[in-house]
């Protein structure tokens, strides 16, 4: 029987330009952008809550109806996305 020719296992090499330490642009988020971010959720949670327990007491945002939720959760929305570029 034939014998399997041995072949040459090639060596791994890491490349050196991938173990350069890289720096993060900027640095830590600025106290304002944490206030702008978290005062965004908050109105958001505070429209909804406002709809609901004064709805019949505040005519325009009765007036609103359904468009309450998008403007309570929209708000809550960019909060969130705001909380991506958080560092």
């Amino acid at each position: 029987m034939p014998k399997s020719k041995v072949r040459k296992k090639t060596d791994y090499s890491v490349n050196p330009a991938s173990r350069i330490p890289v720096k993060v642009k900027g640095g830590p988020s600025p106290v304002w952008y944490v206030v702008i971010m978290l005062g965004f959720m908050l109105a958001g949670l505070a429209w909804l809550l406002v709809y609901y327990l004064a709805n019949d007491k505040i005519s325009w945002m009765a007036s609103l109806n359904a468009w309450n939720f998008l403007i309570g959760f929209g708000l809550m929305v960019i909060g969130l996305v705001m909380t991506m570029r958080w560092r």
